[in-house]
């Protein structure tokens, strides 16, 4: 079969029943792009159209061809020749159309796309309110397949851990006498007669390896099918020899119990919804394991691009996806369309190695036996190599899935991190697992106060470090990845839920820290605090925790050095890598520096540092029983402890502090920063990639934008603009100026069908300006 992509040129017009006047664009496209915040829903919905014409060359004769679309949002009508040949109704998966019978060699032909991206269609996730933007347009590839008259439809891999790949080859066309099919990866190869629409195969692979999440390995399946001992067509299957399996208490890959530990994703981005290429698809995955040290992923709350699933497959991110909806369920033809988007998420995903879990309720939804009853079946009629499971705000409710996914907001800071599997499942025998926490409970902005950034990352810490304590609960995904835009109803009022670990453009927060400091390789070591006393209730110091990956963590304050920190000191018990609270702003500076019984710097040591976290103010009795003492046996008086608190801790009056840290991993330093206030203003672009491709369509560069200081601590309350000039063969997506939020930012470049050199040059106030310069090549 042959694939031909059908991304460059297509005619797009917002109003479908006025073509006069288009505009050209590239594929994926959004049908409006959108401002960063403040701005309503409605903009996006549309019936809108996009046409090309088609002239199909002589050696199509005899062929059969169809259109092949990735997602158009939401409802799309395909017409070849005015003829309308067929409709879609999911926004979130990819459907096919015949064209053959439309074409004929070497005359045009009209290829027009009518997409209705209105809110109010009768279909998933739609009917009633949706906590996300779900936007418009063709907004993943669009591609034609040229076949013969008989050919591949589908293969279906089902490897095992002997090695053996069994396969469904499901063929189209015409079968006729001496069809064979012949399978091979590497140099195992087989042949097979061909029995019929639907053939069972098998292969041995000697010396297969697994697919893992530390080591994905992979192989490809090529499947050709043989006419009187001629090759007429060829699929090539991409996969990974593994077992996943939720049991009881817990899931186990390969035999091996692992805990999940990951975030929900939505497939948005600023200004261009969800269009989005390739490149930046597979970056969020990149993101996710080795950036944030997660091990999973959830597609929330739909199927997402296969470029992404790819990346997951090869960097080993497992992935629990799900039909699209939230909440609502509708009427009979509503529900009908959820179990085709069942039969289609199974058979457009069920090759990913990652994919571990299909879920077949509609988030958050009602029970509803009847219509979960029939999307359980056809999953399991599909794939019935893997478990299903359905993402519940309901406790003990009907369990007709494998697992039972809780979304278990419990935690509010002070209460438990999560519930018991015993008080949440009805079936104790079946698998559980969180499937979100934290999110609305405790929304956090990067330009937030220090104190509220520190208690957003613990709220994710301390629910991470509870599940990681059950046994039983197969683990955790957060809510969420990154900030994302969403209706009116929801929100912080500017249509952006500040509920991720990153920001809309995936600059961390601190929270994030707290999965980063799970992750192998690089060094990681986050300091909370900027140590600037006016941040602060009573110009306290306030809590201050590390997060590292690193063995040890040392303090020092002015070149003096203070403490070592190990994981050990860490109140989490659970949680790899916690974090480390830093209670001990002193060491041993007062018994060196004042005439002091050891006893007596060690309250006045106690007193001071509890002091410094959390004022002096309603001391707990451990702490006023050591004042009690100083003030008996040495006669010290309070002016005494402010005096000794100036001078140790906060040096009110005095020359700011400088403090350093350094993280030590097997005896040596791999990673230092430094806390000092600001002198200077330097502008750190984070660039995805600068060689850019021009391949199947454009290519796009993130580039993540940060205000730091002289030490590279973001400035997080820098609130202004980014002026953006691009040079060359490049253009920039959304506006020309980037505002910095929280001292952090983002823009995004795009290709423009040219090859050559282009540049990227990004000014700020008070900083020396940023270039970046690209290189863009043509695919191979």
């Amino acid at each position: 079969m042959q694939k031909i992509d059908l991304n460059r040129d297509w005619e797009f017009t917002e109003h479908f029943d006025d073509f006069s006047n288009p505009v050209t664009v590239s594929l994926p496209h959004t049908c409006r792009e959108t401002p960063y915040d403040y701005f309503d829903e409605g903009v996006y919905q549309m019936v809108c159209g996009y046409r090309k014409r088609l002239v199909a060359p002589e050696e199509w004769a005899g062929k059969r061809v169809f259109l092949c679309v990735g997602a158009a949002g939401h409802r799309a009508e395909v017409f070849a020749g005015g003829r309308k040949l067929a409709e879609h109704r999911c926004g979130y998966t990819a459907f096919r159309v015949e064209l053959t019978d439309s074409l004929t060699p070497g005359r045009e032909v009209e290829l027009v796309i009518r997409v209705d991206s209105r809110e109010s269609l009768d279909q998933p996730p739609f009917g009633y309110v949706v906590d996300y933007m779900t936007y418009g347009g063709l907004y993943r590839e669009v591609w034609l397949e040229v076949a013969e008259q008989t050919y591949i439809a589908d293969v279906f891999a089902r490897p095992a851990l002997s090695g053996v790949v069994h396969s469904t080859v499901t063929l189209d066309g015409e079968l006729r006498a001496g069809m064979t099919l012949r399978q091979y990866v590497g140099e195992s190869g087989k042949t097979a007669e061909v029995s019929g629409a639907e053939t069972e195969t098998a292969l041995y692979v000697p010396d297969a390896e697994c697919w893992d999440v530390d080591e994905p390995q992979l192989y490809t399946l090529v499947t050709e099918l043989l006419d009187g001992g001629k090759v007429i067509d060829r699929a090539e299957t991409r996969f990974g020899f593994r077992e996943a399996e939720f049991r009881a208490d817990g899931f186990y890959l390969n035999g091996r119990k692992v805990k999940l530990v990951g975030l929900n994703r939505h497939q948005s981005y600023p200004y261009m919804g969800y269009a989005a290429p390739k490149s930046l698809q597979r970056l969020d995955a990149e993101i996710l394991k080795n950036e944030l040290g997660c091990n999973a992923v959830r597609t929330s709350h739909y199927p997402q691009s296969q470029h992404f699933i790819d990346r997951c497959d090869e960097l080993g991110l497992l992935v629990f996806t799900e039909i699209p909806g939230w909440q609502h369920l509708g009427g009979d033809a509503w529900k009908e369309q959820a179990v085709r988007n069942t039969e289609d998420m199974v058979r457009q995903y069920r090759n990913h190695p990652s994919v571990i879990l299909w879920g077949v309720r509609v988030n958050e939804s009602q029970d509803d036996d009847a219509l979960y009853e029939r999307t359980n079946a056809a999953a399991r009629r599909l794939d019935p190599t893997r478990p299903t499971g359905g993402v519940r705000y309901l406790k003990k409710s009907s369990l007709l899935e494998d697992v039972y996914a809780y979304n278990d907001f419990v935690h509010d800071g002070k209460a438990k991190g999560c519930e018991k599997k015993k008080d949440v499942t009805p079936d104790m025998n079946r698998a559980y697992l969180v499937s979100e926490y934290n999110g609305h409970m405790y929304p956090t902005k990067a330009f937030d106060s220090e104190a509220r950034r520190v208690e957003h990352a613990l709220r994710h810490a301390n629910v991470l470090d509870a599940v990681a304590a059950e046994d039983d609960i197969a683990g955790s995904f957060g809510w969420c990845m990154f900030d994302y835009n969403t209706h009116r109803d929801f929100g912080s009022g500017d249509r952006v839920c500040y509920h991720g670990v990153l920001d809309m453009f995936r600059n961390p927060k601190l929270a994030a820290s707290v999965y980063a400091a799970r992750r192998e390789g690089e060094p990681l070591l986050e300091i909370s605090s900027a140590f600037d006393i006016g941040e602060q209730a009573a110009s306290n110091r306030g809590r201050v925790f590390a997060f590292t990956n690193a063995d040890e963590v040392r303090m020092y304050k002015n070149g003096v050095f203070i403490r070592a920190y190990t994981h050990a000191d860490s109140p989490y018990k659970h949680l790899k890598n916690p974090p480390i609270e830093l209670d001990d702003f002193i060491g041993d500076q007062i018994a060196r520096g004042e005439r002091f019984a050891p006893t007596q710097a060690q309250y006045v040591k106690d007193l001071l540092n509890y002091a410094a976290r959390f004022g002096m103010n309603h001391l707990p009795p451990e702490i006023m029983a050591k004042a009690g003492v100083l003030m008996a046996r040495w006669h010290m008086s309070f002016d005494d402890a402010y005096r000794l608190y100036g001078k140790y801790v906060n040096n009110w009056g005095d020359a700011s502090s400088v403090f350093r840290f350094e993280a030590v991993k097997n005896g040596v330093v791999v990673a230092e920063t430094v806390k000092a206030p600001a002198t200077e203003r330097r502008l750190r672009a984070d660039v995805s990639h600068t060689e850019l491709v021009e391949g199947a369509t454009y290519d796009m560069a993130a580039i993540r934008l940060a205000l730091v200081d002289q030490n590279g601590g973001v400035l997080h309350f820098a609130q202004e603009p980014v002026t953006l000039r691009a040079e060359g063969d490049i253009e920039i997506v959304g506006p020309k100026t980037a505002m910095l939020r929280g001292g952090l930012g983002g823009t995004y470049v795009k290709t423009t069908g040219k090859t050559g050199r282009a540049a990227l040059t990004l000014s700020v106030e008070g900083a020396e300006p940023v270039r970046i310069e690209f290189t863009v090549k043509g695919e191979g």
